[in-house]
């Protein structure tokens, strides 16, 4: 008597979050600084689209990532969980939820690839030349939202907050957070933005 075969079962499609690196000594739970730089990267994002927000919980869906980026509370909660924050939550933030974070923002840098490159580009045209960044509409108002999102979300009395006292300094900030999401937008840059926010923790 024949014995007929059981249909095999595919195998499933890898995780996005499955892809990124592990290197030795990345933690179960991400650091304060990996929690406080995702959640900068992302307020640069806000500051860059109008609908940043909802664009974060779009992409989610997109990525199929929406297990675990639940909701608009739920990704309200995970920022929330960067130290500066006004409103902290004192609640750890998985690796798999840092990872889904970094992955929305990779996607998202993407769709701004040339407007980001366009901002830097004008930042630099504008320094070399000694011009105020008002010369550049784009720019000023990409700076002004900035400034005005950081001011209203983060904690005045935070030590790490006070560094950021002046105009001058959040531009500072604002341009080095747009030339981490530029990076973000290279090859694997997912995986390299993921891996850099444990610099100095993992071996």
């Amino acid at each position: 008597m024949q014995v007929q075969s059981l249909p095999t079962t595919p195998s499933p499609e890898p995780q996005l979050i499955d892809q990124l690196s592990n290197p030795n000594g990345i933690p179960s739970e991400c650091s304060r600084r990996a929690k406080t730089q995702i959640d900068l990267l992302l307020l640069a994002i806000e500051a860059l689209d109008l609908g940043g927000a909802e664009a974060m919980l779009a992409s989610a869906r997109e990525l199929g990532l929406e297990e675990v980026v639940r909701g608009r509370v739920n990704l309200w909660l995970l920022r929330s969980s960067n130290p500066l924050r006004r409103f902290s939550q004192r609640q750890p933030m998985s690796r798999d939820e840092g990872k889904a974070l970094v992955l929305i923002t990779c996607f998202l840098a993407r769709r701004l690839t040339v407007l980001i490159r366009q901002l830097l580009l004008g930042y630099q045209q504008l320094s070399d030349q000694g011009l105020s960044f008002d010369h550049h509409f784009r720019l000023s108002d990409y700076l002004a939202r900035f400034r005005s999102h950081f001011r209203a979300r983060m904690n005045a009395k935070r030590s790490g907050v006070i560094a950021y006292n002046t105009d001058e300094k959040l531009n500072e900030l604002a341009i080095e957070l747009l030339t981490k999401l530029l990076f973000c937008t290279g090859s694997n840059g997912a995986d390299r933005l993921w891996v850099s926010l444990f610099d100095g923790e993992v071996s």
